[in-house]
């Protein structure tokens, strides 16, 4: 049989493979989400994300130490709040002596060039667990948006190189925008969630910070997961309002999302493979139903192929330690 074109002699080695392959993963593409809770040499893993660890600050610094020595350059931080120092107000979120605030010190005094980014939603502190200020229940938007900008400012002095709003309010990015400015936080990015999803597989993250609505479900701000044009409306309104980089959470059921925006907007594109993902190749390889190493580097290959150019994801450092 003669043929003018035999693509498989381009996948006849490993060799051959390497140097014609299209997507490439390297620790630059990783952010490393990390949760700390209040006191000292406390390590609890989180039940439903085995592997992984809710920190007290001491170790967490340790642990930053470790992500630098291996070439991961950025961590998104997430706190487990006292129940204590919850209320419908959020207030906790910008005491300047607040475990955030103080968390974000204590990092950049460790490792000064590891690009600290930040939670920004009052969920963490919220007596009602959700991401704003309940209202005759109600989620209220715009005094929501003054808290979130007063949280993104204590967050920027304390030495945030991102602050992240993850609570789906609108107009809070230009807020955010305008917050820092007039503040002289003119080095403080924003990487906005800008199309993040109402999905089942945030339960895992829940029960790392205790989070978990108290009535309800968060669909009124969050978005329905039947939408795709809507995904790159919102996208395209962040970036007008200054948003520096944008994300779309959660990863895997939403490549499509993450190509429509990556395909929309001309600024970095991050996604977020979230806790229950993480959860699923656990339980999974576990059960000896796959191969974890294999479906660590796979999955994410898809989320950077998709149009991703960074990753959060709680695989970051198996992910190095493969890539090596």
């Amino acid at each position: 049989m003669h043929l003018n074109r035999r693509n498989r002699i381009l996948r006849q080695s490993s060799a051959i493979r390497s140097l014609v392959v299209e997507t490439r993963l390297a620790a630059n593409d990783f952010i490393v989400p990390i949760f700390i809770d209040e006191g000292k040499n406390i390590k609890t893993e989180i039940a439903s994300m085995p592997g992984y660890y809710r920190n007290s600050l001491d170790i967490t610094v340790r642990q930053v130490k470790e992500l630098w020595s291996m070439g991961l350059r950025s961590v998104l931080i997430f706190i487990k709040c006292k129940d204590e120092l919850k209320d419908n107000t959020g207030k906790e979120a910008w005491n300047k002596n607040g475990l955030m605030q103080q968390s974000i010190k204590a990092i950049k005094d460790a490792v000064p060039d590891m690009v600290v980014m930040t939670d920004v939603a009052l969920d963490p502190y919220s007596s009602f667990g959700h991401d704003g200020i309940v209202k005759e229940g109600e989620i209220v938007n715009d005094e929501t948006v003054e808290a979130l900008v007063k949280m993104s400012i204590s967050h920027a002095e304390a030495g945030a190189d991102f602050v992240a709003p993850s609570d789906m309010m609108d107009g809070r990015i230009g807020a955010i925008r305008k917050g820092l400015e007039e503040n002289n936080h003119t080095k403080t990015g924003i990487m906005a969630y800008s199309a993040k999803y109402a999905s089942c597989f945030y339960g895992p993250f829940r029960d790392a910070l205790d989070s978990a609505p108290g009535f309800g479900d968060k669909k009124t701000y969050q978005m329905d997961f039947g939408n795709r044009l809507e995904a790159v409306k919102e996208t395209l309104m962040d970036v007008e309002e200054g948003a520096d980089i944008v994300m779309v959470k959660p990863a895997l059921a939403y490549l499509d999302i993450i190509r429509e925006v990556k395909n929309a907007v001309s600024v970095p594109v991050s996604a977020y493979n979230i806790s229950g993902e993480y959860a699923m190749i656990k339980a999974a390889a576990k059960m000896g139903w796959l191969d974890e190493e294999k479906a660590i580097i796979e999955t994410l290959t898809a989320i950077k192929r998709a149009g991703a150019d960074l990753i959060a994801t709680y695989f970051a450092k198996d992910a190095v330690k493969l890539l090596h």
